[in-house]
């Protein structure tokens, strides 16, 4: 709309001052149209404020999305803690005595494989001939 009220107005200016030579303008077209440098900055500054804008709002999105995803995953935990404590009240120590168990194999067996593990008596002193 400002656009076509800007030609208008430009149009009847160049008709009127046409006139006053004795020329009459049927239709007049603008085809060449350039800015000044202080305008060209200002659509400059204006597009980067914009896009610091834009980039401020990514950040302000990506810092509530993270919340969410920590309010969600520490509900989730909070939910696992609660049916492990009711497990627990359930079954007794057995569950925490068999999840020993089952770290203690799977750590002998990686030390059994290991080529850097030594077995030693407990009782016998085998380094250097030294009593026990």
């Amino acid at each position: 709309k400002q656009w076509y009220q800007r030609r208008v107005r430009v149009a009847d200016e160049l008709t009127r001052r046409a006139e006053t030579f004795g020329i009459y303008l049927d239709d007049i077209s603008i085809t060449h149209l350039t800015f000044g440098s202080d305008f060209a900055r200002a659509v400059e500054s204006k597009q980067v404020a914009q896009q610091e804008a834009e980039r401020s709002r990514y950040y302000v999105e990506k810092a509530e999305f993270e919340k969410e995803a920590a309010i969600i995953s520490a509900e989730g935990d909070a939910e696992a803690a609660k049916m492990l404590s009711v497990a627990f009240d359930k079954v007794g120590d057995s569950l925490i005595e068999l999840r020993k168990m089952e770290a203690a194999e799977e750590i002998a067996n990686n030390l059994a494989s290991s080529r850097n593990v030594v077995y030693l008596p407990k009782d016998k002193g085998m380094l250097l001939n030294l009593p026990a």
